[in-house]
């Protein structure tokens, strides 16, 4: 089963905390939040940038190349729809 991002985010406070050798429960929720975003955040800008990738190596088929690009981003607004629509 794969795991959610939410849950790799609080697996990674948990290993941070004790690497640290802090565990406060008040602060956790608000690190595991900004690493999830981190990890959003760098997730869309990969895909951004393989879109991007995409449209500018298919010199022979830049219809092709656009068509991808726009499926990339479309996929990229929905993720963002939905993880936001998770909160």
């Amino acid at each position: 089963m794969t795991k959610s991002l939410r849950e790799r985010a609080e697996e990674t406070t948990a290993v941070v905390q004790e690497i640290l050798g802090v565990s406060s429960d008040g602060i956790s929720k608000e690190v595991a939040i900004a690493i999830e975003q981190a990890i959003i955040k760098a997730l869309l800008e990969e895909r951004n940038r393989c879109a991007d990738v995409a449209f500018n190596c298919c010199d022979e088929d830049k219809d092709k190349a656009h068509k991808v690009a726009e499926e990339v981003r479309r996929i990229n607004t929905a993720l963002m729809a939905n993880l936001g629509s998770m909160r």
